[in-house]
């Protein structure tokens, strides 16, 4: 049986937010603290921050703490009331139930299998039956980005399936499950290196790779081109699913890794960033040949101009 806790949130304008975490510390000292003055939409991955933490008031801070059953969640919102109020702290206080379920497992009942022309992404825990021409990719991210459900993976996917022709060697940079290079092998490349810089997706892709018997592929840990394999010649294809930050910084040193004739396959990409996307390709020498959008994210494939 899930075990529950009352969650108690007091919010307080910024000027007295650390007087009434001092109150709330009497309680319990484990605080969860949310404050978001300090977010701003520029730097590393600004386009994956939810537009809730971005639209939130920043003259407001709040502070939580989680009231086992065994306690009386009245009895602390009582307290908290009083003493802030006898220091002229005016604080919204709410009190939410929450429940401990194993979320590594409960969200799967969401995942589906997701039809990308001819190829249909399965969850690995599910039976599936392929129909005639249909390429299956079965996947279990684990704790990786890469389930097939986000846009900018879904575009990339529906791009390789329109250029590549097979015998690629294709260049997976931030591979998160793995999910691109098994796409990839499966539409005919002759070999996938894919990497990330967290060791933890490096692990998921792996296993990934293992269960889906592909014998092409290689998994390693690089932060962006650091340790990227140059042993058997440039990539014919480099996929760069990342955020538009990253892929700015990507742009100046992929020359180094693509094949003469290579073509690159960018996503990640959120609609306002897209014109720095296109002024970077033209000043590193490439030129964009197609673009796919779904709602407000962008994928674009180019080669040397």
């Amino acid at each position: 049986m899930a075990e529950c806790w009352t969650k108690l949130t007091a919010r307080s304008k910024k000027d007295k937010f650390d007087d009434l975490c001092a109150v709330m510390c009497m309680l319990d000292s484990n605080l969860m603290i949310e404050d978001y003055s300090d977010v701003t939409v520029n730097g590393m991955y600004g386009d994956l921050i939810d537009e809730a933490i971005l639209n939130a008031d920043k003259d407001y801070a709040q502070a939580s703490i989680f009231i086992s059953e065994e306690k009386s969640p009245a009895e602390y919102a009582s307290f908290l009331k009083e003493r802030l109020r006898s220091i002229g702290i005016d604080a919204a206080i709410t009190l939410e139930s929450v429940c401990d379920e194993d979320w590594a497992e409960s969200w799967k009942k969401y995942y589906k299998p997701i039809k990308l022309g001819k190829i249909t992404i399965v969850p690995a825990w599910e039976d599936y039956e392929a129909s005639d021409g249909e390429i299956i990719l079965r996947m279990d991210p684990g704790m990786a980005f890469g389930t097939g459900t986000h846009e900018t993976t879904r575009l990339v996917i529906e791009l390789m399936q329109d250029r590549m022709s097979g015998n690629e060697r294709v260049l997976d940079m931030g591979c998160g499950s793995g999910i691109l290079a098994i796409c990839a092998s499966k539409l005919g490349a002759k070999s996938c290196n894919a990497y990330d810089v967290d060791p933890d997706a490096v692990k998921v892709a792996r296993e990934n790779v293992e269960a889906d018997g592909a014998k092409n592929i290689v998994c390693g840990t690089s932060d962006l081109f650091d340790s990227v394999d140059l042993s058997n010649g440039k990539y014919d294809l480099i996929l760069a699913n990342i955020v538009a930050d990253i892929i700015l910084r990507m742009l100046p040193e992929m020359d180094k890794y693509l094949a003469e004739n290579g073509k690159i396959i960018l996503s990640g990409i959120i609609e306002p960033r897209a014109e720095e996307i296109y002024a970077a390709l033209k000043e590193n020498g490439y030129r964009a040949i197609e673009q796919k959008k779904e709602n407000d994210w962008l994928a674009i494939i180019a080669e040397r101009a």
